[in-house]
């Protein structure tokens, strides 16, 4: 029996994300949105592609909540995106009011659900949705390291002009200005960056990734990046329902790990069928240490923003 995977909210960022665990049959989909019969055209969109696409996996559009009852997992994408000049953070208030209604329906209809929360500003909604649902640790979390991983990982292809499958790197702290993509630990086929790039071009990389979505925000307009989001949620999603347990940065629930208490924060996990496995703490040199603290107090000051 397939998994059932309900993602709510079908702009841009859930659409293509329903679309991509259809194509990679990871589960059946209900795609939701509270616009009556948006989410119901994009899914037959989806849905009639099938015999094209080679997937067999059905989706479902729909405006009840009644109809993501039982679901395995569920991806949360409601919310205003990022226009130009706004920080994710400039998002709270709205996006905080959007996550809480949502997270008390998926309670309510799948009470046993993994949660993974993409509305921005990211860290601070994924703590409000594990404060409002109440699940454990292990089933709520964020997507952060994840995307940023991904950017990071191109942007040194780029550089480099090596295939992004030789390329791995990591990227810690909240999902915004302050991350911390940590340059010691990324490497080409084992080989360490710095054998391959000097310090300055490295931390333009860094610099670029840490602004990579307002980079694209400032091209759209009136939106913000969808394409690589949802394949990053789709890999997240998929070693779930396969409990592949990858190593992913996501933003997860530290209890004193990295020396932090109480705050969802983008950190390497073991992510499979239970949720967030292990935590996984790196050594880190002083001065990416200060880096965290800094990426620490600035999701801080937005979580104490909410009304929790």
């Amino acid at each position: 029996m397939r998994k059932k995977i309900s993602v709510i909210g079908a702009g841009y960022v859930g659409a293509a994300t329903a679309f991509r665990i259809v194509e990679k049959e990871l589960g059946d989909v209900v795609l939701l949105d509270i616009i009556e019969d948006v989410a119901i055209g994009k899914a037959l969109d989806i849905l009639e592609g099938g015999p094209a696409g080679r997937y067999d996996t059905t989706i479902t559009g729909t405006s009840s909540f009644a109809e993501t009852a039982n679901s395995d997992v569920v991806v949360i994408t409601s919310g205003i995106p990022r226009k130009p000049g706004m920080s994710r953070d400039d998002l709270v208030s709205t996006n905080f009011e959007i996550v809480k209604a949502v997270t008390e329906n998926v309670a309510k209809h799948s009470p046993d659900a993994i949660l993974l929360v993409v509305t921005n500003p990211l860290d601070a909604m994924v703590y409000t949705a594990f404060k409002v649902s109440g699940f454990p640790k292990n089933r709520v979390f964020g997507m952060a390291g994840a995307l940023d991983t991904t950017r990071f990982r191109k942007f040194i292809s780029m550089e480099l002009g090596i295939s992004v499958e030789n390329i791995q790197a990591l990227v810690l702290g909240g999902h915004g200005d302050t991350m911390v993509p940590i340059a010691r630990y990324a490497t080409i086929s084992g080989i360490p960056l710095a054998h391959f790039l000097p310090q300055d071009r490295i931390d333009a990389i860094i610099d670029r990734t840490r602004n990579g979505g307002g980079e694209i925000v400032n091209y759209l307009k009136t939106g913000s990046a969808y394409y690589a989001p949802s394949l990053a949620i789709s890999e997240m999603v998929e070693s779930v329902v396969k409990d592949k347990k990858k190593i992913i940065p996501c933003a997860a629930y530290l209890e004193g790990e990295y020396g932090i208490q109480d705050l969802f924060f983008g950190v390497p996990i073991i992510l499979g069928a239970d949720g967030v496995g292990e935590i996984i703490e790196i050594e880190l040199t002083d001065e990416e240490k200060e880096a965290i603290k800094q990426s620490e107090a600035a999701v801080r000051k937005v979580v104490k923003l909410l009304q929790l």
